[in-house]
């Protein structure tokens, strides 16, 4: 008789999703293994996972998804397809796994197949609607205290639907298509973006592009919920989405990221009212947050940043190819948004590479956080580098507490750097202690010295000082009475400072915890704009800006004064 052909390895797409209603909150997986040439649902996995956090469930999700491709056939090759970008990078070996609670996971995803038969690619959330699905329906069913029933999922059929309701040239906006970053065998190195991974085993505790408008999670057990499934779907091609440059426009009050389809720069907006760039400022601000500087200039204006590039040619946010939509802007659609969806377009637009050459990998991307409010705040003193340092406020605590939840949301951030002080610290501690991150201190982010002006308002160092209050209005080189800081020697800090962190975390995305005028000032220098362009922006407590950093110099403002998620 004859020998048998050998049977040919079979190939599996799985992808996998995993949810989080809290971080930590109640929490739930989806996987789906598909047909890669019919896109067929072969099989579904979901089970609710109790109360975790965010990226266990992701795993958790991959091992179920992993594990019911093997049993379809051990032998196969599976291409693995989510929009968790930690997940993908660390099972590529692109990115360091940290967090003891990873580590089993990636290592147990690991041995499901042998080395070499898995690849991962990362996939907008719009394009994971399967697996998004069915982990907020085993969400749902936890909720009602029942385990998912593959019986009465309609997942496959939801997200087929809403394939089919995509706008023209969007279908790909599928599960089956979508925006892919690199693809990469597991345990290669190589790829943009994260720690580096010397040995190939994992990541970093953050993930730098745009995740689901909901909190992920961290997560128990596998495998609850299999099913065999039949389904319709087109075969992806992986080409990238392309989206439409945004214009850039914003409305009173707003941050504008949105770039122009020209890559031209502003020199930023003025803020409604007067402010400047001190402690905590004696302006009104249009935006709804407390001024945050003194100025007798009553310059006004629309409230909203420019985001355009600097004046090195860097592109600004929204360019061709990232589907990132401009904000801010009035008759957008921006106000109908969720708060998820906000932090999504946010996250996405912070994350995005731009316009640059693709030689020139990823960016370093500053998240500039401005520090929750302390006593002083509400007050309008100034408070520099040189006065009392006080701690937050009860309110400045509670801010901190929501930033930390966007950022957690967003699932961007990959280091936490702040100024020695003790307000950006405790600010910076509490939004660490959400990311799972440590606080590194970085001297050069600590706020201007205001000499003798420290604990006073606006008013009372007016009356107190006026030859050198009106010097100061005049001139950057002019010094606070006392002996402080020029906001001349605060942009020489600020430069050194920017060219250090930028060295240091190249291509990744780190949050800086800071003060008024270094955040005005990093990005007064992205735009080359002039130092008087200091008193012509808002900067509330606990707000959110961005400055991304090209290898070639250039430099991209992609947010600005953002205070959604304070609201």
């Amino acid at each position: 008789m004859a020998d048998q052909a050998p049977r040919p390895a079979r190939e599996f797409v799985v992808e996998a999703d995993g949810g989080s209603r809290g971080n930590p909150g109640p929490a739930g997986y989806g996987a789906v293994v598909l047909d890669p040439v019919t896109g067929e649902a072969l099989v579904e996995a979901a089970e609710y996972l109790g109360v975790v956090t965010n990226n266990v469930a992701e795993y958790r999700g991959l091992l179920a998804g992993l594990h019911a491709a093997a049993e379809l056939d051990p032998d196969a090759t599976v291409h693995v397809r989510m929009d968790s970008k930690l997940v993908v990078e660390q099972m590529s070996g692109r990115w360091k796994i940290k967090h003891p609670d990873m580590k089993p996971l990636a290592a147990e995803a690991a041995r499901v197949f042998p080395p070499g038969r898995v690849t991962y690619e990362w996939i907008p959330r719009a394009s994971n609607k399967h697996a998004d699905r069915l982990a907020n329906e085993a969400m749902d069913a936890g909720a009602r205290g029942e385990a998912w029933s593959p019986s009465d999922s309609t997942a496959e059929l939801d997200a087929a639907a809403a394939d089919r309701a995509a706008p023209a040239g969007r279908t790909a906006g599928s599960r089956r298509t979508g925006a892919a970053s690199a693809v990469a065998p597991a345990g290669t190195e190589g790829g943009d973006g994260g720690e580096p991974a010397p040995d190939g085993g994992g990541a970093a505790a953050g993930e730098p592009l745009a995740r689901a408008g909901r909190d992920r999670v961290d997560a128990a057990s596998l495998g609850a919920g299999t099913r065999a499934a039949t389904g319709t779907g087109t075969p992806g091609t992986g080409a990238p989405a392309t989206g439409t440059p945004a214009t850039g426009t914003s409305g009173a009050g707003a941050s504008a990221t949105g770039a122009s389809a020209t890559g031209t720069s502003g020199t930023g907006a003025s803020a409604t009212g007067t402010s400047g760039t001190g402690a905590s400022g004696t302006g009104t601000s249009g935006a709804g947050g407390s001024a945050t500087g003194a100025s007798a200039t009553g310059t006004s204006g629309t409230g909203a940043s420019a985001t355009g590039t600097s004046g090195a040619g860097a592109p600004a946010t929204g360019a061709p190819g990232t589907g990132a939509p401009a904000t801010g802007a009035p008759g957008l659609g921006v106000a109908a948004e969720t708060s998820g969806e906000a932090d999504v377009r946010a996250a996405k637009v912070v994350a995005s590479p731009g316009w640059g050459p693709p030689d020139m990998g990823a960016p370093a991307t500053f998240v500039l956080l401005r520090h929750g409010e302390t006593p002083l705040t509400p007050q309008k003193r100034f408070s520099g580098s040189g006065g009392s340092d006080p701690s937050l406020s009860p309110v400045g605590r509670e801010q901190a507490e929501r930033v930390a939840a966007s950022l957690a949301r967003r699932g961007t951030i990959e280091a936490v750097v702040a100024s020695p002080l003790a307000r950006t610290r405790e600010t910076a501690g509490i939004v660490a202690a959400r990311l799972g991150l440590e606080v590194a201190i970085e001297e050069g982010l600590r706020e201007t010295d205001f000499g003798a002006w420290e604990g006073l308002t606006f008013g009372e160092v007016r009356e107190r000082h006026p030859a050198d209050l009106d010097a100061w209005l005049a001139s950057p080189d002019a010094e606070p009475t006392g002996g402080g800081e020029s906001f001349a020697a605060t942009g020489t800090r600020i430069a050194a400072t920017r060219d250090r962190l930028v060295a240091a975390y190249a291509g990744r995305t780190v949050l800086l915890v800071s003060h008024v005028t270094p955040i005005k000032t990093f990005v007064r220098l992205a735009l080359g704009a002039p130092p008087e362009s200091l008193f012509r922006m808002e900067l509330s407590a606990a707000s959110l800006s961005a400055v991304a950093y090209y290898a070639d110099g250039g430099a991209s403002v992609r947010l600005f004064n953002e205070t959604s998620h304070l609201r």
